[in-house]
């Protein structure tokens, strides 16, 4: 990999290069030179057929958002190679990309306070504030009607009725929890296609590790992991925050009885990100932001329940039922916030 670094306009010759970060996905490294840091990535083309779309979308929006910011820590922006170009394909075939080392940064793995939850919507809200005159339409499609959850359905009921492993008769309770909420799964994209909500430049991977902090202050400092930026819905990037952040208990917990989703980091995540962005949101996505959380949180325990039935050929899993477990989490979230629906609509509109 040292290899590559040289490749790119560091600000003296690499003298070391070794892995960094807990990404799963792609390959990253961390650079030194005598002076600097810098953070070299290699990107998994197996997950990301269209790598040449998905770096001029990043280019695209990271361009874009270092022109509206004063200090170049609030936003990534890439490095060039040396003979001009913004990102390195190598003999190989195999995409590289370089960004500055972001100093004095910290990465959360999990929301450990309010205050930081707060602090990464108002980084992902500013992330909308300064992308809402982007022409959305302009960039790639990498990953394909990625939250289109009618679409979803579709390929939930073909496995369903295909049954590959037999597995369909051990969860029909929960068959039966997603198909009653099968008409409420077109609700976003109806607004869309009626053109009631706009066409965004969505981050759609708005989970806390994706915010850098500042190590003293605790203070967000920007958004990374770009590799998902296309074209969606705001709505859709704030309900993740809220899938991933606002449940007590982790993504696969087998004890439901710890999952529960959590009002007040509801209201601390919606605080924070309503106070970077609520200007710019028009009042269909603010009156929808609680449809964001709840529908990618059906959405992804849909999901979830699909690989499962299909033999987890999707999602990588670590034990018997692991699939079922995530669907059985994401599902008692989406009934709690269902509880919680007025109490969700009063924060938003601040009427508490």
């Amino acid at each position: 990999m040292l290899e590559q670094a040289y490749e790119f306009k560091t600000d003296s010759d690499p003298k070391s290069c070794r892995p960094y970060g807990n990404g799963h996905i792609n390959e990253t490294y961390l650079v030194e030179t005598t002076g600097r840091k810098y953070i070299l990535q290699k990107i998994n083309k197996h997950v990301f057929r269209n790598a040449q779309g998905l770096m001029e979308n990043v280019k695209a929006v990271t361009s874009y958002l270092q022109e509206k910011v004063s200090d170049t820590r609030r936003a990534l922006s890439l490095v060039s190679t040396k003979s001009g170009k913004d990102w390195l394909v190598d003999a190989s075939g195999e995409y590289w990309r370089m960004y500055p080392y972001i100093v004095d940064s910290i990465c959360l793995q999990q929301v450990e306070n309010a205050k930081d939850f707060k602090e990464s919507g108002a980084a992902f809200g500013e992330f909308q504030r300064m992308l809402a005159d982007f022409p959305a339409g302009t960039l790639h499609e990498t990953i394909p009607r990625f939250h289109d959850t009618p679409n979803r359905y579709r390929h939930f009921k073909e496995v369903l009725s295909a049954d590959p492993h037999s597995r369909a008769g051990q969860v029909a309770r929960e068959i039966e929890f997603a198909l009653e909420r099968e008409a409420y799964a077109g609700t976003l994209m109806s607004l869309l296609n009626a053109g009631d909500i706009p066409l965004r430049v969505t981050h759609n991977d708005t989970k806390l590790s994706n915010v850098l902090f500042d190590r003293d202050t605790r203070k967000a400092i920007c958004v990374v992991d770009l590799d998902t930026v296309m074209p969606g819905l705001s709505v859709n990037d704030f309900g993740d925050s809220i899938r991933f952040g606002a449940s007590t208990a982790p993504e696969d917990e087998v004890d439901l009885s710890r999952v529960t989703f959590s009002l007040p980091l509801f209201e601390a995540y919606a605080a924070g990100f309503l106070s970077s962005c609520g200007a710019s949101l028009t009042q269909c996505e603010r009156e929808h932001l609680r449809d964001g959380a709840r529908m990618m949180t059906l959405e992804c325990g849909l999901r979830f329940l699909t690989d499962y039935i299909e033999g987890d050929v999707y999602f990588k899993t670590h034990r018997e039922g692991h699939n079922l477990d995530r669907c059985r989490t994401q599902f008692k979230l989406v009934a709690e916030m269902e509880r919680e629906w007025s109490q969700m609509q009063k924060i938003i509109l601040n009427e508490r």
